[in-house]
């Protein structure tokens, strides 16, 4: 069975360098396989995790796309089949981990046929996987309109500010709005430089979140972002890799508790 978590915040918080650490620490801890997928356009996680990328399920989408209006698919061979091939071929493969990036979004003139066979395909590979691991782009709507599984555990990651706090609200309201499958959702602050103010204190409290980590500022991240060196590679004893360790233990914990529930019903 596939547990699905999946990485949200506004740009600048942090998020994909996040996913790729969280995706570290589950792959140390000899949970996985795991599979990385990257639903931000920008196409960044790879570089995080050390990975070279060279084809998105939207590169692969916008090739059969014209493949088929001009009539150049092989004769004989189901449009279906034709993605799930080019798809398998384009997961980008690691040590403990394994990448699919999104890509381009979905455009005005998408091939409806083609985007609805790529939610069945997606999901069809990432059954293979025991974790899954989403980074998203700033907006949630790819959730429910590029795939259509459930997603176990949501962190939403925050600057240490108000303002960011306050956009994390916004993306529990927006859950509800798309209808997205969401098992449970908290929030993680990020790049934070001391103690949360109690105004911050206050913003989480009245959007209803649920703080699960506060991340320090860690000045080797910044670093490593700074040059593109993947976060695989970041001393054990960097600032963040406790507070990352308490984080995978909430998050164990959390979807331990939702699976007892799910046995007693």
């Amino acid at each position: 069975m596939t547990t699905t978590i999946a990485v949200a915040g506004k740009g600048g918080t942090g998020k994909t360098t996040l996913a790729g650490l969280l995706i570290r620490r589950l792959v140390r801890r000899g949970l996985g396989p795991i599979l990385a997928i990257d639903a931000d356009p920008a196409s960044n996680l790879h570089v995080v995790l050390g990975l070279e990328l060279e084809r998105t399920v939207g590169d692969i989408r916008e090739e059969t796309t014209e493949k088929a209006r001009a009539n150049l698919l092989d004769a004989g061979v189901a449009k279906r089949d034709i993605l799930e091939y080019e798809v398998n071929a384009g997961v980008v493969e690691g040590v403990g981990v394994d990448l699919l990036a999104m890509g381009r979004p979905e455009g005005p003139g998408c091939y409806c046929a083609a985007n609805n066979m790529l939610r069945g395909v997606l999901d069809r590979i990432a059954d293979a996987y025991e974790w899954v691991v989403i980074d998203n782009e700033a907006g949630l709507e790819h959730l429910s309109r590029r795939t259509t599984r459930d997603v176990d555990l949501l962190l939403i990651v925050s600057d240490p500010t108000v303002r960011g706090v306050t956009t994390g609200g916004r993306i529990v309201t927006l859950l509800d709005e798309l209808k997205t499958r969401v098992g449970s959702h908290c929030l993680v602050i990020n790049r934070a430089g001391g103690p949360l103010t109690p105004q911050i204190e206050q913003a989480i409290a009245e959007n209803n979140l649920e703080l699960a980590a506060v991340l320090p500022d860690d000045p080797q991240v910044t670093t490593f972002d700074a040059t593109g060196r993947p976060m695989w590679e970041l001393p054990e004893d960097s600032p963040v890799a406790a507070a990352l360790d308490g984080l995978v233990d909430t998050v164990l914990r959390r979807l331990g508790e939702k699976e007892a529930c799910g046995a007693d019903r």
